[in-house]
């Protein structure tokens, strides 16, 4: 039998009190406000930097999962940029430089028109005006079979979840309270209960959570 691609959240941080960025994305505050939800968060091994002098701890084991197996990305909007309105000619081409992290194709959802932006090491933006489902119809053309991400921001994943497409995630449950800010949750009582829900407290404070959803086995 074939393997049903999964649609996972990957390394999503969160706050205790369920925020999962800030209010307002700006060149500034890439995360709108929302830093301290990054403030131990070693990302060389997503960024493929392996240090031999780094340890290997059990926050960076789980960060290594992410990326493993998936072959499309889907984020809105406000993780691409923090443009709003018809795209300027600005020649924006992400956060990353020239070298974004993905090297899959990464679909961004917009209500506006753009071309693809391809870069040479496999990433490639696709942008999209879709509800969820649509979404994802266009993303699974692009996976060529791996797994879909969806990356965020909060609003999107919260889209996602709220068409019940979700099959997998991986929280980080950050020890702050940022107090306000765009939540996870809003909207989405009683969640939990179409899951199943691991936990793993590490030495720093972080929660790691493994949400699986109820029946899907990716199989």
């Amino acid at each position: 039998m074939s393997r049903r691609p999964r649609v996972r959240v990957d390394l999503l941080n969160v706050s205790l009190d369920g925020y999962a960025a800030g209010s307002t994305v700006t060149f500034d505050e890439p995360i709108g406000g929302a830093s301290e939800l990054f403030g131990t968060f070693d990302g060389r091994v997503i960024a493929g930097v392996h240090t031999a002098d780094a340890p290997i701890t059990a926050d960076r084991t789980f960060t290594s999962v992410w990326g493993q197996g998936v072959g499309v990305e889907i984020m809105g909007r406000g993780k691409f940029g923090p443009q709003r309105g018809p795209w300027p000619a600005d020649g924006w081409r992400g956060w990353w430089g020239d070298e974004p992290p993905f090297r899959t194709p990464v679909v961004v959802l917009t209500h506006h028109a753009h071309e693809p932006i391809t870069f040479d090491n496999g990433t490639s933006f696709h942008f999209v005006d879709a509800d969820a489902a649509g979404a994802l119809d266009h993303a699974t053309e692009l996976a060529d079979g791996g797994d879909i991400r969806i990356g965020g921001g909060p609003s999107t994943v919260r889209q996602f979840l709220e068409s019940d497409l979700v099959d997998f995630m991986h929280l980080a449950i950050v020890p702050v309270v940022l107090g306000g800010g765009t939540s996870l949750w809003a909207g989405l009582g009683n969640i939990h209960e179409r899951f199943d829900i691991e936990s793993v407290a590490t030495p720093n404070g972080v929660v790691h959570q493994f949400w699986n959803r109820h029946g899907r086995s990716g199989e």
